[in-house]
């Protein structure tokens, strides 16, 4: 049978009754806000983690693939504008 609000608010009066109200009260904060399917165990947490571990290894692996990308892409682009840079120069010292 399903724990609904309303047989959780009639367990909390009785557990008042029974205990005194701060007894009860207390009693009722142990008891998790939901069903105790919707609590997360260690073993939950720990497979989260390991997914977790394994998206961001994954991620790492990209940004560095895309960082070496950007890297050597730039230095080429630099090469090149060494190489033209240079032509231009031995161009002027010729016309000297």
């Amino acid at each position: 049978m399903a724990v609904d609000e309303a047989r959780r608010h009639a367990l909390h009066e009785s557990a008042r009754k029974r205990f005194g109200v701060d007894e009860g009260d207390t009693l009722m904060e142990l008891l998790p806000p939901v069903g105790w399917a919707d609590v997360a165990t260690k073993h939950d947490l720990a497979a989260l983690e390991e997914r977790m571990e394994l998206r961001f290894a994954a991620l790492a692996s990209d940004l560095r693939a895309e960082m070496d990308r950007q890297l050597r892409d730039q230095t080429w682009r630099l090469a090149r504008l060494i190489f033209v840079a240079f032509g231009i120069f031995a161009a002027l010292v010729r016309m000297l």
